[in-house]
């Protein structure tokens, strides 16, 4: 199990080229990754415009080890690399032309400045040498440096996690072990109260008259009928059911599977349906403590999986 945030900065400063890449000598490089709880998988990449050619990489590095959250990667690169500045004279004349007869239009007779002109978009042109093969030999290792050291804190805040939903879950199971006390108890009070009424039912019918075999069995049969009846809407027994499958699953879940996050959102619906319907079954004080124990830790279990993998 893991965390979804985390943080991890390593660097390599300064990075000497290898003698034939020479013109592409590195002055300092850094990585760092930002992590925080989402729904979904979610990698932003911040890199100098001159490595774009790099993001498919690192974006398939992150995926490999990070299955949900969002990600943010930052790469700061400072490079020796020879600049190349460039004059665009077909933009530099298509805006003076412009810039003339908006003057001449608007009766605004001055001449534009150099300097406008070369803040225009396009004119002014600069270019970096670009080599890929040698900017991702020197930054490979120190990007899987920092996923390492990344998950390797996910990993520690998960296991944390892990230990504290452990305890949340003990103490659920032994909200239920005392509800299903308590159910067995009621089920057998309820069906003694049943049997009761239908018994006084029948007496008030028959006039206090024996009946022969034939006739008391079909009684037996209708008490038991109606028992069943009314046990299917009073008893909890199957609602109870549910929720130690749920808890045997969910307990599975985070001993077996290494990204259960949405897996265990789904089994908290469902654990949490359960302890509802028995709330709304339930008559008894004691029942009602419990079952208030159990909403408590089913909402902090909760709370530790908004960060959970």
């Amino acid at each position: 199990m893991k965390s979804m945030t985390g943080y991890a900065y390593k660097s390599l400063e300064p990075v000497v080229a290898a003698a034939t890449a020479s013109t592409d000598d590195v002055a300092s490089l850094s990585v760092e990754i930002k992590s925080y709880n989402s729904r979904f998988l979610e990698v932003f990449i911040n890199a100098p415009p001159f490595l774009s050619g790099l993001e498919p990489k690192i974006r398939e590095i992150a995926t490999e080890s990070i299955h949900r959250g969002k990600v943010e990667i930052t790469i700061r690169l400072k490079s020796d690399a020879s600049l190349s500045v460039s004059i665009n004279h077909e933009a530099a004349k298509a805006y003076l032309r412009a810039i003339t007869a908006l003057s001449e239009n608007l009766r605004l007779y001055e001449d534009p400045s150099l300097s406008l002109l070369l803040s225009m978009e396009g004119v002014l042109e600069t270019g970096q040498s670009r080599n890929n093969d040698f900017y991702w030999e020197k930054i490979e290792p120190i990007f899987r440096s920092a996923i390492t050291l990344l998950n390797n804190e996910r990993t520690r805040e998960g296991e944390n996690a892990k230990a504290h939903i452990r305890s949340l879950l003990d103490s659920l199971e032994k909200s239920l072990e005392t509800i299903e006390r308590f159910a067995r108890e009621e089920d057998d009070a309820l069906k003694e109260r049943l049997r009761a009424r239908f018994t006084t039912h029948f007496t008030e019918i028959t006039g206090g008259c024996p009946a022969d075999t034939a006739a008391s069995a079909a009684i037996e049969n209708r008490i038991f009928a109606e028992i069943a009846a009314m046990l299917v809407k009073l008893t909890i027994a199957e609602e109870i059911s549910r929720l130690q499958s749920h808890l045997t699953e969910f307990r599975v879940e985070t001993e077996r599977n290494p990204h259960p996050g949405k897996k265990l959102d789904f089994l908290c619906q469902e654990i949490n349906r359960e302890i509802n319907t028995i709330g709304a079954k339930n008559s008894k004080l004691e029942m009602s403590m419990e079952i208030v124990s159990m909403k408590d830790a089913l909402e902090n279990i909760r709370e530790q999986l908004r960060n959970v993998e």
